[in-house]
């Protein structure tokens, strides 16, 4: 959409304009200088986009949703909403060990291919994605402020390393200040952006658990790590438990829960964008990865479906297992990216 259209449609068309429902319902004045105000960030730099529904580029499961913002902002590669992604979450007062976790989860979700999506808060949200960027993956930060509001003021240098390897996005106009209300209303986005939601370390009262009831309305997965009962630090994750959401103690616990959305999503990109696997041009030992499923396969199993000696495949399974291929778990190993 070039900018005299995007123009024409902020101006005409009251219903693409990132406003609360209450404006929405009642006569009002747009304010033509937020509208030009926002085409002049778009055009000051290639890498801010404005984002519509009806652009190739609109994140086909945020379409889903009940309430799907008319607009994105984005600063940083746009192509990142399209990938694969898992939403992870959290306290943002979080112990040691929760940051911890937070961070090596995402690290291994990222190389198993997925993107890591949150929404740059302190606590968890700031492990998760500087756990993927680590990782050398992409990340997409969900603000409840306006794109150029960097919010915590802490997390500056992370804002702008996330721009490097994924994107951050908002639904607000660019110049919109911190506001108590609208960080549970980008809740909505990080969920809907996402296969599934991983809440790694909450309270009862954690907003990450609001995140996770919309995930669940939204008919997304919904992840738990357990924690200490003696703490009160991970009683919103076990209630979760408790409810049914995923026990997760690694990467393999996701993954495995994802497979059958992970392939639908990748073939549905493909079609839409005629996008090719990057990976599949180079991919190694694929008959050895044949025989390995996501699911743990024994490694007599593995031996037996591709032809090999036990040493060869001894060999090359722990060259996939160094290029994050393969898992080695009790009982054999997984498989955790397609090829």
């Amino acid at each position: 959409m070039d900018v005299s259209e995007l123009r024409l449609r902020l101006s005409h068309e009251p219903h693409v304009l990132p406003l609360p429902e209450k404006f929405l319902k009642a006569s009002y004045h747009i304010d033509a200088s937020k509208v030009e105000a926002a085409l002049a960030w778009l055009d000051s730099d290639e890498h801010h986009h404005i984002i519509t529904q009806s652009d190739p580029f609109y994140p086909s499961l945020l379409l889903e949703i009940p309430d799907p913002p008319p607009l994105l902002f984005v600063k940083g590669d746009s192509s990142a909403l399209l990938k694969p992604s898992i939403a992870m979450v959290g306290s943002r007062a979080a112990s040691q060990s929760g940051l911890a976790v937070g961070y090596q989860l995402s690290q291994e979700l990222t190389r198993s291919g997925l993107v890591i999506c949150s929404g740059m808060a302190a606590g968890i949200d700031g492990a998760a994605h500087q756990g993927a960027l680590d990782a050398g993956g992409e990340t997409v930060a969900v603000l409840g402020t306006g794109i150029e509001e960097v919010y915590p003021k802490r997390h500056a240098a992370l804002y702008h390393k996330i721009q490097e390897s994924g994107c951050v996005i908002s639904e607000f106009w660019p110049d919109t200040k911190a506001f108590a209300g609208n960080f549970p209303k980008r809740n909505r986005i990080i969920s809907g952006l996402s296969l599934g939601v991983l809440v790694v370390e909450a309270t009862r009262k954690s907003g990450s658990l609001i995140t996770a009831r919309l995930a669940l309305e939204q008919g997304r997965e919904v992840f738990a790590v357990p924690g200490n009962i003696l703490a009160g630090d991970h009683q919103g994750c076990h209630d979760l438990l408790r409810s049914g959401a995923k026990l997760v103690e690694s990467a393999v616990d996701v993954i495995e829960e994802l497979t059958p959305l992970l392939q639908f999503q990748l073939e549905e990109l493909q079609s839409r964008h005629h996008i090719k696997d990057e990976l599949a041009s180079d991919l190694p030992f694929s008959s050895l990865l044949a025989s390995v499923g996501y699911e743990i396969t024994p490694l007599d199993v593995v031996v037996e479906h591709s032809g090999k000696t036990i040493e060869l495949v001894l060999e090359q399974l722990l060259e996939l297992e160094l290029q994050g291929w393969v898992s080695a778990v009790p009982g054999g190993y997984v498989r955790l990216k397609r090829s």
